[in-house]
């Protein structure tokens, strides 16, 4: 049985089985997991490496229902554990094996993720930071550049923040598109989010999301200028920095300012 990738669900499916398996050793159990969620697994490239790690309970969600079929029959092992559906649909706070338990699980995230919604994957996670300690994933090469920049960087932006106040991120490996069937038209980049021990930003956390999208709305601009739309009117040396220039410390202190103002 063969597959055929699909372009709608952005489908490029992994081959390098080098790469495949530097994926899968990523995972680092930081954060006392025993769960581990793959998204899109595909033809189970990655999964095969995942599940010989016997430590961890393997799930894989999976919206094509041809892969599924694909993976019903060549991964028996993963009987039960195949969710049928889109994973930005999931409640993480349930259990993935529809059990009666109501107890969240630490749930670790892994995959080879459709570039088209890399980012909102990220976000979801986001979502459920509390119980997602460690991400790794493949990434178009310039947004996984993104997600790691620090700050200073032109791939500095909305995303690295957000997530770097919760995350510590590190950028892992370049992959080729010729270790893709079909090759894709950019390079891609494997990353590794490891949970902080930061639990709530010592700010108003909504407002934070606000004053770093409307810091960056406008880059090139000294946040006096940027940060405009939020009314400011008070003084403060970071003002006269460009937001790229700013690190999650220095936008809580802000965000503090604006919430005080």
């Amino acid at each position: 049985m063969k597959v055929k990738a699909k372009k709608h669900l952005g489908q490029h499916f992994l081959r390098d089985m080098f790469v495949s398996e530097n994926i899968a050793n990523l995972l680092s159990g930081h954060g006392h997991y025993d769960t581990v969620l793959e998204i899109g697994p595909g033809t189970g490239v990655l999964t095969q490496f995942l599940l010989p790690k016997t430590q961890y309970q393997i799930y894989v969600v999976e919206i094509d229902r041809e892969s599924i079929a694909y993976l019903n029959i060549h991964f028996p092992a993963l009987k039960d554990r195949i969710i049928d559906g889109d994973f930005l649909q999931i409640d993480l706070s349930k259990p993935l094996d529809n059990s009666a338990s109501k107890e969240p699980v630490n749930v670790a995230i892994i995959g080879n993720f459709p570039y088209h919604i890399s980012s909102q994957i990220l976000f979801k996670a986001l979502e459920y930071k509390d119980i997602v300690p460690e991400i790794v994933g493949m990434f178009q090469k310039e947004v996984a550049m993104r997600v790691a920049s620090p700050p200073g960087k032109k791939d500095y932006g909305i995303l690295s923040v957000l997530l770097q106040a919760y995350y510590d991120i590190e950028y892992a490996f370049t992959v080729p598109p010729e270790a893709f069937e079909p090759p894709p038209k950019v390079q891609s980049g494997v990353i590794r989010l490891k949970r902080n021990s930061v639990k709530a930003l010592d700010c108003d956390e909504a407002l934070f999301k606000q004053v770093v999208k409307t810091g960056f709305n406008q880059r090139r601009k000294t946040l006096r200028n940027a940060l405009k739309p939020l009314g400011i009117s008070f003084e403060h040396p970071l003002l006269d920095k460009r937001a790229e220039q700013l690190s999650v410390a220095d936008f809580v202190v802000l965000t503090q300012l604006v919430q005080h103002e």
